[in-house]
């Protein structure tokens, strides 16, 4: 995989908050606490995400969400 195709597989912190409906502050928290994963890039260190990680935070997310659904209803 090249170093373009590797870049088209990652999202911007934007993007990404966007997808989680948080604000982007909320995922550089959760970036630094290590909840979510981010690549670092460029020496300013903007925040990368790669997708795939993310569609299985989401899934994680939502398993969760639904766990509360069931327990709630009892």
């Amino acid at each position: 995989m090249g170093n373009g195709e590797l870049m088209n597989d990652m999202l911007t912190v934007r993007e990404v908050a966007r997808l989680l409906h948080v604000h982007p502050n909320t995922l550089r928290r959760w970036s630094n606490n290590g909840r979510i994963r981010a690549y670092r890039i460029t020496p300013r260190g903007d925040r990368r995400f790669k997708r795939d990680e993310i569609a299985r935070f989401l899934a994680e997310l939502n398993s969760h969400a639904d766990d509360w659904k069931k327990a709630e209803s009892r």
